[in-house]
């Protein structure tokens, strides 16, 4: 055997192995290739996986997996979560691309990796992990990691989302896809605290299983999971108004709102209230809104219930035409249409929506509290377009729900690391990764000191550093509090900081003041 039997390199990379003469616009500039040196796009991954670590919820989460190799050779539990989590924060939709994390080795020894693991080690770890020691253990960590800052008035809101999907996964079917219709999906029941756009559970269905009876049993866990902090009030879009989900709310004792559909005896009640004279007046703060009150009982329902209308005239100028394709057209057609929830009456057309309630608010507040739950589809459409939320398939719905939960917890975690870092205002992803995450780092190791040189590539260097600064500030407040209070729960320490910054800046989610009870 002789080196004329190994083979050999082309002239392109042997070229590649040496300084390479690279003429640009700009000039000629020298490259040469270094796969040893410890670099990093996410460079300021230190400060988020030292706000991780202030805490203890990373190793909590770690030391808690149910994930247990018996070979010596298998990667850790650590290492597999780690690179997941790091996957999801870079903005991964697909198990693919975590391989574009793969070689940062400075992000791997901030969060105590021995190093980051391929896209099949994470796939093959979560398919190990059994359905009933992994369900309890992800519930327990989405609720952990809200639950501490739930001890003042806040409200739940319930949704569900569709996940359009393009394989032969187990339980794609063709349910309800307003954006797809006929495209195969799953579904994913939501548990939101409202308005702070933070999940408490994630539920993955199906794609028939979009009803509100398919959330039912989630929902009555999460209430029971609570305890003494439950919600002021559940709240919940078409669909959810009916007996199920009322019935968990009056079980508990528990004040909701949810919006009814426009059945045939809804229908009835608008055009019976109508011509009723007490309705409130349309204001500029109510948004042209005007409300009525009444009771009303549908056939599904034991009895009646409370039930506030709201409408609202709509100007004649808005579009009401839409584009149908006929079978036996050859293109698109203009029709009148008016939609199911708008009434025409003497050239005026109103819209309207009835919600179901027992909660003793003023009508005047009941519009506007309805209308805030609109916030939690900016969720949604943050964590399907930013986050992982539309992708991480596989063809058996353990892991996908495994990873619908990591998705939400890594987004929950990252939520208060940014509120912790900007308290005014909350920023989705797409703004608050390139201020808080990425940064060119190149670390350099002496002795047993290694020094990381980060050079943002954002505009806003300064708001970088100032908001930095304040996530150090909440971390010196939970460790001087630690050092006094040796078993103080440092994340609801953490979080009660945050949540004080946020007052002191704006008004918290909280439902309206009640009005005394009748009588």
């Amino acid at each position: 055997m002789s080196e004329a039997d190994e083979p050999r390199k082309t002239a392109l990379a042997q070229a590649s192995a040496q300084a390479m003469a690279i003429d640009t616009m700009g000039g000629r500039v020298h490259v040469r290739w270094d796969d040893t040196a410890q670099a990093t796009p996410h460079g300021q991954i230190v400060f988020f996986a030292e706000f991780l670590a202030t805490a203890g919820v990373f190793d909590r989460w770690v030391d808690s997996c149910p994930l247990s190799y018996s070979s010596p050779n298998a990667s850790r539990p650590r290492d597999v979560l780690g690179t997941l989590m790091l996957g999801i924060l870079a903005g991964s939709k697909r198990y693919a691309h975590i391989a574009g994390v793969r070689g940062d080795a400075v992000a791997a020894k901030a969060l105590g990796l021995h190093g980051m693991v391929s896209e099949d080690s994470v796939r093959r770890a979560l398919a190990a992990m059994k359905p009933e020691a992994s369900e309890p253990w992800m519930r327990s960590a989405l609720m952990s990691s809200v639950r501490g800052a739930l001890d003042r008035p806040w409200v739940l809101d319930i949704d569900a989302t569709i996940k359009p999907l393009y394989g032969r996964q187990q339980g794609a079917e063709i349910g309800y896809n307003p954006h797809k219709p006929g495209r195969p999906s799953h579904v994913l029941h939501t548990f939101w605290v409202g308005n702070l756009r933070l999940v408490l559970d994630a539920v993955l269905g199906s794609g028939k299983q979009h009803t509100s009876g398919h959330a039912k049993a989630a929902m009555a866990r999460l209430l029971d999971e609570l305890g003494d902090r439950a919600p002021a009030l559940v709240r919940g879009d078409c669909g959810y108004g009916n007996e199920d989900i009322i019935d968990v709310c009056e079980q508990r004792g528990l004040s909701y709102l949810l919006r009814l559909r426009k059945t045939a005896n809804v229908k009835r009640l608008i055009e019976r209230l109508f011509r009723r004279e007490d309705w409130t007046r349309a204001s500029e703060a109510s948004q042209g809104w005007q409300a009525i009150e009444d009771e009303l009982r549908l056939s599904g329902w034991s009895r009646a219930r409370r039930v506030v209308v709201l409408r609202r005239r709509i100007k004649r100028d808005i579009a009401l035409t839409v584009k149908r394709k006929g079978k036996n057209d050859r293109g698109d057609q203009l029709v009148l249409a008016l939609p199911y929830d708008e009434v025409q009456d003497n050239a005026h057309l109103w819209e309207y929506t009835v919600l179901a309630t027992n909660a003793s608010y003023d009508i005047a507040a009941i519009g506007q509290l309805y209308r805030d739950r609109c916030d939690c589809e900016n969720g949604f459409d943050e964590l399907k377009n930013q986050w992982g939320w539309g992708g991480f398939t596989t063809h058996d719905m353990h892991r996908s729900q495994l990873t619908a939960r990591a998705v939400a917890l890594v987004y929950n975690w990252w939520s208060w690391y940014v509120r912790a870092a900007n308290p005014q205002a909350r920023r989705e992803a797409l703004t608050s990764r390139p201020l808080l995450l990425a940064a060119v780092g190149r670390a350099t190791s002496s002795g047993n000191q290694t020094t990381l040189y980060l050079t943002p590539m954002h505009a806003e260097a300064g708001l970088i550093k100032s908001m930095i600064a304040n996530v150090h500030a909440a971390i010196r407040h939970v460790r001087s509090a630690a050092e006094q209070l040796p078993k103080l729960d440092r994340w609801r320490a953490l979080l009660d900081y945050i949540c004080l910054r946020i007052v002191g800046q704006i008004s918290l989610p909280t439902p309206p003041p009640t009005l005394a009870a009748p009588g």
